[in-house]
């Protein structure tokens, strides 16, 4: 269903405003982007339906496929969700999360890339090294992480959610199952220390020298989050369904906005995830989403160990033919290719057109097609 109140529209209101210089080039560019969203800025395209007894034209923008916009990551991620589908094994996975102390906001507003790059390359040295511990499990483990940056309230909340296999690989090729199989895959007071630790150490090893922050990082009891296990292939992927391409806010979320306000849905976790609104600012929602566009070319999905793109061809390979494949499918969603009038018939694309718009004559034949549609429906 597509939502009455949009991001889009939020940034086009307050368009003034993506010209000040709270904004750094690359977010500028990507909120004109999603400005221009399937919008005649960005060309379009006719569709026909190929069913005999309909052949109606659709007529069709160009989204702007950004990883930041709202309505660009529906298709992207049944495609991410139906290739990972294929590389599960049927062990349980677990499910970690490690979140950064408040008192590197500032540095990650300043160099986001230094941040969550060293949060990434932090989170596998530590599953990495716990899996080695052969008081653990003493094997080549796996992770795959996923970025996310927000809170609720579009405050900056670095965390990586973190999905771990419940085992490894043996110096032979050959799967290893940890030794505990409860709630936490590795000591959480453990894993805590030591993620601060190395994290800080990565710090000083990239020129941070600030004492007076190291200080407090090391002051601060941080936070590494570990849920109940996945038990079955079917819930770890609609837990990567919720996760991966998810971005700051979703349109459904704006429940109206004015020149003086945006109004949108959060959940408080302190009274178990109920759900309150919101006011900001216009201005104050676009700064607030700002923060959370990541650098050009940054990677916010990775894999790591025998999950990796290097070592997931032969081993998992090899470890589907021990364990077998678990017998969930994915099936990805084919309805935006279905007529929307007759729901039977397909649409066949029968011309694209850039920023100048359709010829006229196709035009023509459009605004015909309106008038009988008109008219019948009368």
């Amino acid at each position: 269903m597509k939502s009455v109140y949009e991001v889009a529209q939020i940034l086009n209101q307050e368009m003034s405003y993506l010209e000040s210089p709270t904004f750094n080039s690359w977010q500028k560019r990507t909120l004109y982007a999603l400005c221009k969203c399937r919008t005649a800025a960005l060309g379009g395209h006719i569709d026909k339906c190929n069913h005999n007894e309909c052949g109606q034209l659709h007529l069709s923008y160009n989204s702007c496929r950004n990883r930041h916009c709202p309505k660009c990551q529906g298709h992207k991620r049944e495609d991410w969700i139906a290739k990972r589908a294929q590389e599960l094994l049927p062990i349980a996975y677990y499910h970690v999360v490690f979140t950064l102390p408040s008192e590197l906001n500032r540095l990650a507003l300043h160099n986001p890339r230094l941040v969550y790059n060293t949060l990434f390359k932090t989170a596998w040295l530590v599953i990495k090294g716990f899996g080695a511990n052969p008081n653990y499990l003493g094997a080549k483990t796996g992770m795959i992480c996923i970025l996310h940056t927000w809170g609720q309230n579009l405050s900056l909340h670095p965390h990586l959610h973190c999905i771990v296999p419940s085992g490894g690989v043996d110096k032979k090729g050959n799967w290893k199952s940890v030794k505990k199989k409860d709630r936490y895959l590795y000591p959480v007071k453990q894993l805590s220390k030591v993620f601060r630790a190395k994290y800080v150490s990565e710090l000083r090893k990239n020129g941070i020298q600030d004492k007076a922050l190291l200080d407090i990082l090391f002051s601060k009891n941080w936070v590494v989050y570990t849920k109940r296990p996945f038990k079955h292939a079917s819930h770890v992927v609609e837990y990567l369904g919720r996760y991966t391409h998810k971005i700051a806010i979703s349109n459904h979320r704006i429940k109206q906005f004015t020149n003086k306000q945006v109004l949108f849905t959060i959940k408080n976790y302190k009274k178990q995830g109920e759900k309150q609104l919101l006011k900001l600012h216009p201005k104050e929602f676009i700064r607030r989403f700002s923060m959370h566009i990541l650098p050009k070319g940054f990677v916010r999905i990775r894999h790591y160990g025998f999950l990796s793109s290097t070592s997931k061809r032969v081993c998992l390979k090899k470890l589907q033919q021990q364990l077998g494949k678990p017998t969930t499918k994915v099936t990805q969603k084919t309805q935006h290719l279905l007529c929307p009038k007759c729901k039977q018939g397909h649409l066949q694309t029968v011309i694209t057109f850039d920023s100048r718009g359709p010829p006229k004559h196709w035009l023509e034949t459009l605004k015909n097609q309106y008038i009988r549609n008109l008219n019948t429906n009368v």
